[in-house]
């Protein structure tokens, strides 16, 4: 997982943006994006981004590409590197090294409600992975304390994940925990699932926040890689 850190784009994409679609300079793009593969031990001809459309299609590929209109990704093929950018979103990472398959979505409001994270589960269980042995990781993204919505909103999720605090006028949704709930009820055992505790809008100094910028930032990566 990616932060704000580490780049050479100028502000207010500063400095470590990975997003092509923001508005920041290419070259400064490129250039992060071949720092981040980098640290991975990888190459940015093995990238695989989603179109990101804040639904729940998830596809499977095997050669690195931009794959449009879809949320998620799930691969078999070694050294593909499943990137999904997020700015207040989570990037849910998940994979099922015995049976050598990754998976990875973009998680926002719409699509957790939809039900991204059980249906990434769901495709890589077609392609030969077992839920039970899945560990999955759910990247830094709005935290409950700071994700405001309507009402009909906060409707389209369990009353276990909506607060209503009293010093607010709206209800707060625990996004976290939503897909926490999602990946226990696809068959991901509970001690496997790793969610952040960072909140990318009350930490925009590390993380770029969508919110915070009222819309325009950067963007960061959460991604893996199945190793040969």
């Amino acid at each position: 997982m990616s932060t704000r850190h580490g780049g050479v784009s100028g502000p207010p994409y500063d400095t470590f943006n990975l997003g092509r679609h923001v508005g920041d300079d290419s070259t400064c793009v490129e250039e992060n994006r071949r720092r981040f593969c980098a640290a991975l031990d990888t190459d940015p001809a093995w990238l695989a981004t989603a179109g990101q459309v804040h639904g729940a299609t998830v596809r499977t590929i095997d050669a690195p590409r931009h794959e449009p209109f879809c949320d998620g990704l799930v691969t078999t093929t070694p050294g593909l590197l499943l990137a999904i950018a997020v700015a207040d979103c989570a990037a849910v990472l998940l994979a099922d090294p015995a049976h050598g398959v990754a998976g990875a979505c973009h998680a926002g409001w719409r699509g957790a409600a939809a039900g991204i994270a059980t249906r990434t589960v769901a495709t890589m269980t077609d392609r030969g992975a077992a839920p039970a042995r899945i560990r999955a990781y759910v990247g830094p993204c709005l935290s409950q304390a700071a994700f405001e919505v309507g009402p009909e909103v906060a409707r389209r999720f369990d009353d276990a994940v909506v607060a209503h605090p009293d010093d607010a006028d709206r209800p707060h949704v625990d996004l976290k925990g939503a897909l926490h709930r999602q990946l226990e009820r696809a068959g991901v055992p509970p001690e496997a699932i790793e969610v952040s505790e960072r909140c990318t809008l009350q930490e925009t100094d590390d993380f770029f926040s969508h919110r915070a910028a009222d819309g325009t930032t950067g963007r960061m990566f959460g991604a893996l890689v199945l190793r040969h």
